[in-house]
């Protein structure tokens, strides 16, 4: 299927860690993504009260102090729009391990298993850069990445904000992409494998910066 006449939804998670035995989701935000463009108007976010303490730490990445949670609703029941939002969608996101990390935990206490792949944005813009480049980073941040493709970083560590910059990344990707090689849902799930062929033809991970 062309990529764009699927049915995605870009996920961003803010954490009190990245440590998925000790760290929560704090707060979400989602959008769907159809023919290609975001969808703003079925946008997706919300709070959620933690039940450890929050370290120094998380509160300067995130700006989100545990008097702003109080009144949020416990994750079971704060993540129930964030399902919806998900159902029959293939999913997008920024360092998806991390996502996936989070997000499996927190539906099976739904009742729901997490399946499918998580199609990943600096996977997606590893290709494109050894594509154009002949070399990739290792890593790549979402700020970092926008700038590389001219777009601007909705609201950094807000996770509605990075929702959108992550959805503008992943279009403006497999846009590119689209130059070289009519992408499909398949071609854009399976960037992993594509770019593990890439590195190893050209004989080892780039040393590109970003």
């Amino acid at each position: 299927m062309p990529w764009r006449e699927a049915s995605w939804c870009v996920v961003d998670l803010e954490l009190s860690g990245l440590d998925p035995g000790r760290h929560e989701i704090i707060s979400f935000g989602a959008l769907p993504v159809e023919c290609g463009r975001v969808q703003l108007h079925h946008a997706v976010t919300g709070l959620a009260r933690p039940e450890g303490v929050l370290s120094e730490s998380s509160i300067r990445v995130h700006g989100m102090r545990a008097a702003d949670l109080a009144d949020a609703p416990p994750l079971d029941a704060a993540i129930v729009p964030l399902l919806e939002a998900m159902t029959g969608r293939i999913l997008v996101a920024h360092a998806a391990g991390v996502e996936r990390a989070f997000l499996g935990p927190a539906l099976r206490r739904q009742g729901v298993k997490l399946r499918g792949p998580i199609v990943d944005t600096i996977t997606l813009g590893q290709v494109w850069l050894h594509e154009r480049d002949g070399s990739a980073p290792p890593w790549v941040s979402l700020t970092a990445l926008a700038g590389l493709l001219g777009l601007p970083a909705e609201r950094p560590h807000d996770a509605l904000g990075d929702a959108l910059t992550t959805a503008q990344i992943f279009i403006a990707l497999a846009t590119h992409l689209d130059d070289g090689h009519a992408q499909t849902v398949g071609s854009l799930v399976r960037a992993g494998r594509r770019l593990a062929s890439m590195v190893a033809y050209a004989g080892g991970p780039g040393s590109v910066s970003a």
